[in-house]
């Protein structure tokens, strides 16, 4: 079988080692650097994420992308998205083990964001229960898109995490929002249950009763 190559017709030049690995059974030759994610999106093999943005640094926070990694005769699971191509690795992003990983990872995100449109098409293709854990609505699953948007993309730093655990939320600065977050919205799309917007409406309103 023919190899393919991950990535192939984004950059003419490459100056980094290649390697080769196995995705699916495709042969595939990725670039030094990237990663499994980025491996499999090269040559059109698709791995469900729910953290992931292709102009922000690696994040692994949301574990959708968990695939099956074997090299030297052991396999292991690693997160598709931060893990990065190894020479000879066999990657497998569907299996039996897998698929119930992902389906109690997104029985858990259901309990906290039951309404996302996202996570209701994940969980009918893994077979995911939405009753399965208490609902404890706070409408976000820690994926960090804004945050890392409003830091890495705008240099704004208007939303950050607080808190720990499950206890763990988003919370715009309300100094900062005021002044930054009406002109832009640009992290509002991204979020994958589509609550950010009422946080964001949410600070404004207490930031104007003070």
């Amino acid at each position: 079988m023919p190899a393919h190559r991950a990535g192939q017709g984004s950059r003419k030049h490459v100056t980094m080692s290649e390697i080769r690995l196995q995705i699916d059974g495709q042969e595939v030759v990725a670039r030094e650097g990237m990663t499994l994610l980025e491996a499999a999106q090269g040559v059109g093999i698709q791995i469900p994420t729910l953290c992931h943005h292709e102009k922000l640094e690696p994040y692994g926070g949301c574990r959708v992308c968990t695939v099956e990694a074997e090299a030297w005769g052991r396999t292991k699971y690693v997160v598709g998205c931060v893990y990065p191509v190894e020479e000879g690795l066999v990657v497998r992003t569907r299996s039996e083990k897998i698929d119930r990983i992902r389906k109690v990872i997104l029985e858990m995100m259901l309990a906290h964001a039951p309404d996302s449109h996202d996570l209701a098409e994940l969980a009918v293709e893994y077979r995911a229960d939405r009753d399965r854990f208490r609902k404890e609505a706070s409408f976000c699953i820690h994926c960090g898109l804004c945050v890392r948007y409003c830091d890495e993309i705008k240099g704004k730093n208007a939303v950050t995490f607080v808190d720990r655990g499950a206890n763990r939320e988003i919370c715009f600065i309300p100094e900062i929002a005021a002044k930054e977050c009406w002109d832009c919205k640009e992290c509002f799309p991204l979020c994958p249950t589509s609550a950010l917007q009422a946080a964001y409406f949410l600070t404004q309103a207490l930031a104007s009763s003070q």
